[in-house]
């Protein structure tokens, strides 16, 4: 059957889509249907039926808006994707949505939309695929062998997480990373010529890419002689320029910004049709010989089958080595680790360690790091300050693949947006770390992680104006409540290091979305707890210490501040006064409990309530009532030594305690 034809369907079936939900992106779709049909045809290796079959091809649109033209793609290969859900296009429930969302479309690898973050995740998938063919193959035996394609758009690669994470794709050397560039010259405003007029092939040549350009994208033999040479390069990621021409095939629109963000219209998806040749005039009818073309279900199936055989044959020789495979596919972790992590909590309440929570956060990856090879990350540039490293970190191996720490350079944004990449394809723990102030360029992607129920641990360091003389463009104020806002994010700020472990441990355990932890320069003073109280950490909230079980005001202390909790309760105590003080690392993990433990904590009838932490105060109401005091921020930092700058911000332990006096 002719390509062309075959290409047509998609374009018939998005525009359609599109047209019926009267919203959506038809230019793109109809534009790359050529270069689809030759990847989905006739290049990837996947099967339709077992979307997450271990060794298939992974496939990202990075230029999510062209939703329509994956959705067609599934629905014609085979994955379970209707005709009536492409007829419920961007409807609400339906799981076509506006932009490609994983975990709710068989077939979908990454959530994507905000564009140059599908090239990122894509440049996770393929430095995850790297890593793991280099630890498990061996001979003869290529269990972990497949390629990463991506889509971008002109949009993607205008954004500068597209700089970031091409930047280390090319250092990398990620070869199995082949990514197509949809060069149509139009954006939403129009013509780029404008505002985008980069030289995209030496841009990526100096990352160190293959680059082939020119590309004629509406040519089948020249797209599939492209892919053809990409493979041949065993050292470099590929980028392919192909040139299209938007809205292909609708004769009013094509080339023109119209095509991009707008239905064609009736009228016009009549006229599109002729110009194809396309000879049925029902809206969303493919042809049953179409869709006999289309259909890779066996072809699918005998790619796996093979596949199982290869795997089954290497499960023989090499056992271990396959019983490891299947582990960290699976996503469980060696036995053991969590009554390691115990032992070492145990060991810190006893001996009152007294470190920074970021030294605390570095001990515990010293003791990960060696019992959970799964565990990979590093930091942007912040390694000696943030501690991410720990014993049993390897540095990344550019030429082998191997190793589980990775530097990201100055990347926060492609940092964060690559673990995604890796999280999502399957077999490692990600985590990536910066300063807290930093998470700002980094918030999109944190957002994508929490969308997408990644389990990916941020590790956020220097947490307050703790860090002292670096002054207020590196003082964390506002960032903390925004974590804390983000939904499925869980936050963790612990108070010292026996917290900081327990944190950790409870970021590992989690498998429906991220963790942040927000872990400080400076020292913190380790608290007294009992053997009851250290398990109550895990809970998010809990009570630390009181001078009475009826007490008449509570105090709330979370990260370094919750000493100065202690010391204000302890002064109220000697003056007869009945004071609890209340733990809250994690307001996420507190809000999970039961209502009766909540209760439990804090009373609804204690209302004389006060909440200290160094960091934006409004978010403390929700434990305080409007009746409450808070002690916290009310500005940005200052440059000057930290405990100077404690006492010109007012959060103190006299603030504290003069706040609970003017409650009582």
């Amino acid at each position: 059957m002719d390509y062309k034809k075959l290409a047509d369907a998609i374009r018939i079936l998005s525009m359609d889509g599109v047209q019926k939900a009267n919203s959506g992106h038809p230019g793109a779709p109809m534009g790359m249907a050529d270069i689809a049909e030759v990847l989905f045809r006739r290049t990837m290796r996947y099967n339709p039926k077992n979307p997450s079959w271990r060794n298939r091809d992974r496939f990202v649109l990075s230029n999510g808006h062209a939703s329509m033209l994956l959705y067609s793609l599934l629905h014609l290969t085979g994955y379970d994707v209707t005709l009536d859900d492409l007829k419920q296009f961007r409807q609400l429930g339906s799981i076509t949505p506006g932009h490609p969302e994983c975990h709710l479309t068989p077939g979908v690898e990454t959530t994507t939309g905000p564009l140059g973050q599908g090239l990122a995740n894509a440049v996770g998938m393929a430095l995850a695929e790297k890593n793991l063919a280099a630890t498990f193959n061996k001979k003869d035996f290529p269990i972990v062998d497949h390629y990463t394609y991506a889509f971008v758009g002109d949009g993607c690669l205008m954004e500068g997480i597209s700089h970031e994470a091409a930047s280390l794709a090319g250092t990398w050397k990620l070869n199995k990373l082949i990514t197509f560039y949809d060069s149509n010259g139009i954006s939403i405003d129009g013509e780029i010529t404008n505002w985008f007029t980069d030289d995209t092939a030496q841009r990526f040549t100096s990352y160190g890419w293959h680059v082939i350009s020119d590309v004629d994208g509406h040519d089948p033999h020249a797209i599939t002689k492209a892919i053809a040479r990409a493979k041949a390069n065993i050292d470099q990621p590929t980028l392919i320029i192909c040139k299209t021409v938007i809205g292909f095939g609708s004769p009013n629109k094509h080339g023109k910004a119209s095509s991009h963000g707008s239905p064609l219209g009736e009228e016009e998806v009549t006229l599109a049709r002729k110009q194809l040749g396309w000879k049925y005039d029902e809206r969303f009818f493919v042809p049953e010989e179409m869709y006999e073309a289309w259909d890779f279900t066996e072809q699918g199936a005998a790619y796996e089958k093979e596949w199982n055989a290869l795997f089954a044959e290497y499960k023989k020789q090499y056992p271990s080595e396959a019983a490891e495979f299947e582990r960290r596919l699976e996503g469980t972790f060696p036995k053991g680790w969590e009554h390691k992590l115990d032992e070492t909590i145990a060991t810190w309440q006893a001996d009152k360690l007294n470190v920074a929570s970021r030294k605390a956060s570095q001990l515990v990856l010293d003791t990960i790091t060696q019992i959970m090879p799964e565990l990979i990350g590093g930091s942007a540039d912040l390694t000696p300050s943030n501690l991410t490293q720990g014993k049993g970190s390897v540095v990344y191996d550019i030429e082998t693949g191997t190793g589980s720490y990775l530097h990201f350079g100055v990347r926060e944004f492609g940092m964060m947006a690559i673990l995604n990449g890796i999280a999502l394809h399957g077999g490692f723990i990600a985590y990536g770390g910066t300063f807290l102030m930093f998470m700002e360029y980094a918030k999109n992607a944190i957002r994508m992680a929490a969308i997408m129920n990644l389990p990916v641990i941020q590790v956020f360091t220097h947490d307050s104006i703790g860090l002292g003389e670096d002054g207020p463009t590196h003082q964390a104020v506002e960032q903390a409540a925004i974590l804390r806002m983000t939904p499925n994010m869980v936050v963790w700020r612990p108070a010292d290091a026996v917290e900081t472990a327990v944190a950790w441990k409870t970021a590992l355990k989690r498998t429906d979305g991220p963790t942040s932890l927000l872990l400080s320069r400076q020292n913190l003073v380790p608290q007294e707890r009992t053997a009851e109280q250290v398990q109550a950490v895990e809970k998010g909230g809990y009570i630390l210490w009181e001078s009475s079980k009826n007490p008449e005001v509570i105090l709330i202390g979370t990260g370094s501040e919750l000493e100065l909790a202690m010391q204000a309760a302890k002064r109220l105590a000697t003056e007869g006064k009945a004071v609890r003080v209340v733990s809250m690392p994690s307001c996420e993990m507190f809000e999970m409990q039961s209502d009766k433990y909540r209760e439990s904590v804090i009373p609804s009838e204690v209302r004389k309530r006060v909440a200290v932490e160094a960091g934006w105060s409004d978010y403390w109401f929700k434990y305080v009532g409007l009746d409450g005091k808070i002690i916290g921020m009310h500005s940005f930092g200052a440059s000057g030594p930290a405990e100077q700058l404690f006492e010109h911000f007012h959060i103190t332990v006299e603030a504290v305690y003069e706040a609970a006096r003017s409650l009582l």
